[in-house]
């Protein structure tokens, strides 16, 4: 990387190279891979937490005063009451890579006083390190990055993720992937949003939603998507979309049309099914923490016996 790099953003990428690495070193022999189940259809692997504590290494070395927001181990590491926040995904995709299908990624980003300043997504088979700084652009390797320059959303080619947690509302999905189809050129959903938002920001898609998603999954690539000039909300286009559990984004003008279309599908936080988070606010890594924790738990009776939960992340291991 040629550029000049601000000095977070460098650790970060050390950070994402270092998880990159054990990611890519277990992925030569899935067979001796350890699987737990945090809720049906919902897993964590060894190599997660392994990923996990060598970021949270790499980042508080150089950082000791910062906080953190992990997947699997919640806010047990960093200053509970920094500014500062790193807000990590060791491993999205996590189902992909249990099943050898290349498409998984390190999500890293920097937010201060709940604003992401740095970011950084790096995809371990392809070697492709995306990367942003507040204000500085966004970039693939040395490339910089544009959104799309489509305008009409029947060319347009839409990323987007499948329910697939106990609980979520599978005709509503229905009805969202029935409105989108029928205006678009295609819908692709390789699996992990990260990326997904990653080509939104390269210009592969045009666009892409999802619901369900937590902040560690699309705090960095919400910053790659904006750097490269393209608009990221919830369904209403509203900017507070980092822990309401729904996203869409895309180039400008396709991002206004899926609004249109999915507007009617929203289910922020404070409204409808999810009134009784009405008084969680939704503006901080605690407030994401608390959303998700709220989450209906399977009920464990019905889990085989040999499945255990992820033994790290203590009391803020996040349960879906």
């Amino acid at each position: 990387m040629s550029q000049a790099l601000h000095p977070m953003l460098n650790i970060a990428i050390k950070a994402a190279r270092a998880a990159g690495a054990i990611i890519n070193r277990a992925s030569l022999d899935l067979d001796l891979l350890k699987v737990n189940t945090k809720s049906p259809n919902d897993f964590v692997t060894e190599v997660d937490q392994a990923a996990e504590q060598a970021i949270i290494e790499v980042l508080l070395t150089a950082y000791p005063g910062h906080g953190i927001l992990a997947e699997e181990s919640g806010r047990a590491h960093g200053a509970k009451d920094s500014d500062y926040t790193w807000i990590i995904d060791p491993l999205d995709g996590t189902t992909n890579f249990i099943h050898g299908f290349p498409v998984y990624a390190v999500s890293i980003a920097l937010a201060f006083r709940g604003q992401v300043q740095q970011a950084v997504v790096y995809d371990p088979t392809r070697n492709d390190m995306f990367f942003a700084s507040k204000g500085r652009g966004a970039f693939l390797n040395d490339k910089r990055l544009r959104v799309s320059k489509r305008i009409r959303m029947a060319e347009s080619l839409v990323g987007t993720g499948f329910p697939f947690r106990k609980g979520d509302n599978f005709k509503r999905y229905v009805q969202m992937f029935e409105a989108v189809m029928q205006n678009c050129a295609g819908l692709r959903r390789p699996g992990a949003a990260a990326l997904d938002l990653c080509y939104v920001a390269a210009g592969y898609y045009d666009g892409f939603f999802e619901t369900g998603l937590n902040p560690w999954d699309i705090a960095a690539g919400s910053l790659l998507i904006t750097e490269a000039g393209g608009l990221i909300g919830n369904f209403t286009g509203e900017a507070d979309y980092l822990y309401q559990r729904e996203v869409v984004a895309g180039n400008p003008k396709i991002y206004g049309q899926l609004v249109q279309i999915l507007s009617p599908y929203t289910r922020v936080i404070k409204s409808g099914h999810e009134a009784h988070h009405a008084d969680v606010p939704a503006v901080t890594p605690e407030a994401a923490l608390a959303a998700t924790l709220a989450q209906p738990e399977a009920p464990k009776k019905k889990l085989p016996v040999r499945i255990r939960r992820a033994d790290i992340g203590g009391k803020d291991d996040a349960a879906f």
